[in-house]
């Protein structure tokens, strides 16, 4: 028997065939029962815990499995109100941030893309974006805000934004960001909009990022104000110009079992006009970088859940090997 957090829905990764001769003012979507049985996959983090109501992120499982192939029904289907399981086959070409509604798993067939626009997760709860590649977006590539929670993005492809990659703002709570690739941008990932957002945003924002590799990208991995905790380990930086992690305006984050390669300045407390953050570090991998700045104490993940970490020697290896699309 398997329960309802391990049926994920967002697992699907096998196209199903479309329906012929579609009408040109129809859905040209397939609605249909999954071809697929295994394996499942479970959020992870702080996207897999059962808090403020809902048990664990489980996307669109218990509603249809739809297979879209074109942006005008992949708009519709994100739009809508009722659970569903979107596969997304082929590149969707739009512009600024289109909603995403509660209760969908998003997740891209081989060679899916989200181009020219992003996804906006709106006060709503219970999202699951998988296996995209995002490029060229006009504005934030993934928008989370406005006590958005239980969001879980995973194995996506991030580059060539205009604004951030993921954004996670406004009182948005307990998302994982796993198995990414972010490249080829500068503002990566932002926690907490404004220093002026201490009410909505304190206690908040509670985000686990694991197992992404920052190629290149030169800032926010993640920069945060406020929230606590939030959680960075295993995830490989490279190359990142200006920063890795910055913890500002008393944000508490652990960084932990990470491998951080010619990065001048891996972890800061305060940046540029933020006040300082609790930051603890321990169990990093430093090569050709700098040292770490840190302060204070912050409230433990495993107060929320059970982990346990990749040795950081070995996250080069295992990120380059396991990030991205194409690898679940």
């Amino acid at each position: 028997m398997i329960s309802r957090r391990t049926l994920l829905a967002g697992t699907a990764a096998t196209a199903l065939t479309a329906a012929a001769g579609t009408a040109a003012n129809a859905r040209p979507a397939t609605t249909t029962r999954p071809a697929w049985a295994a394996p499942f996959a479970t959020a992870d983090g702080f996207a897999g815990t059962d808090l403020l109501g809902q048990n664990g992120t489980t996307g669109g499982v218990g509603g249809p499995v739809v297979t879209v192939r074109d942006t005008e029904a992949f708009l519709d289907y994100c739009d809508r109100n009722e659970p569903y399981v979107i596969q997304v086959d082929g590149i969707m070409r739009f512009s600024s941030k289109r909603a995403l509604r509660s209760n969908k798993t998003v997740i891209g067939l081989p060679g899916a893309e989200i181009n020219g626009g992003g996804l906006d997760v709106y006060r709503r709860q219970n999202v699951i974006i998988r296996n995209l590649r995002f490029t060229g977006a006009d504005d934030d590539a993934i928008s989370i805000q406005q006590s958005s929670h239980h969001i879980w993005i995973d194995h996506c492809d991030l580059g060539n934004g205009a604004d951030g990659l993921v954004d996670i703002v406004r009182g948005a709570d307990l998302v994982t960001v796993s198995w990414c690739h972010f490249h080829d941008h500068s503002k990566t990932a932002l926690l907490g909009h404004s220093d002026s957002n201490a009410g909505p945003d304190t206690g908040r924002l509670r985000t686990t990022f694991h197992h992404n590799y920052f190629d290149g990208t030169a800032q926010r991995h993640p920069r945060v104000r406020f929230g606590e905790p939030i959680h960075v380990y295993n995830n490989y930086f490279r190359d990142n110009a200006l920063y890795g992690v910055a913890s500002t305006e008393n944000a508490g984050v652990l960084v932990e079992h990470n491998h951080f390669q010619n990065v001048a300045h891996p972890i800061y407390s305060g940046y540029d006009e933020s006040g300082p953050g609790r930051v603890v570090e321990r169990d990093n991998v430093y090569v050709g970088s700098g040292a770490p700045q840190t302060l204070g104490t912050v409230v433990e993940p495993r107060t929320y859940y059970a982990y346990t970490p990749d040795n950081a020697s070995s996250v080069p290896s295992l990120v380059t090997a396991g990030a991205g699309v194409g690898r679940i």
